[in-house]
């Protein structure tokens, strides 16, 4: 599993869902990289799929009211960032459903989204958990 306890950023329902989101995106990766024919993934395949397209803008809109309630500075770049992945997983969904037999396409996608999560958990989100904690050190200053 990918998932590293270090990538937590201390908020239990956006922790939750990072976690689901890295459990799913590994299993993923995994079952497009198992040497078994097509027809054998794409059950799979097509359930990543749906879950990614509803359960990424459903955890976005949470991670950007958390934002808004902490009164987050970089919440505008944050938020393009999210759009700009919805987007692209929204494309590719499209491309997919008019070609479920394009394997590279997929291939590629589940590169692409396991890159994306660990260097955007890792860094983007991070950025949110430092921003609580120079906050509290203020307070306590």
């Amino acid at each position: 599993m990918i998932w590293k306890e270090k990538y937590k950023l201390g908020v239990p329902l956006i922790d939750k869902q990072h976690e689901e989101l890295f459990r799913r995106v590994n299993d993923f990766v995994e079952t497009v990289r198992k040497p078994v024919p097509w027809i054998e993934k794409s059950k799979t395949i097509n359930e990543t799929m749906d879950f990614m397209k509803d359960y990424v803008v459903s955890h976005f809109h949470d991670e950007e009211m958390y934002q808004k309630e902490i009164g987050y500075p970089a919440r505008k770049e944050h938020r393009k960032i999210h759009n700009d992945m919805v987007s692209y997983v929204v494309n590719i969904a499209r491309q997919y459903e008019e070609d479920p037999g394009n394997e590279q396409l997929i291939q590629q996608f589940g590169g692409k989204l396991l890159a994306w999560l660990i260097n955007h958990v890792a860094s983007e989100d991070q950025k949110i958990a430092d921003f609580v904690r120079s906050k509290e050190a203020a307070k306590h200053e």
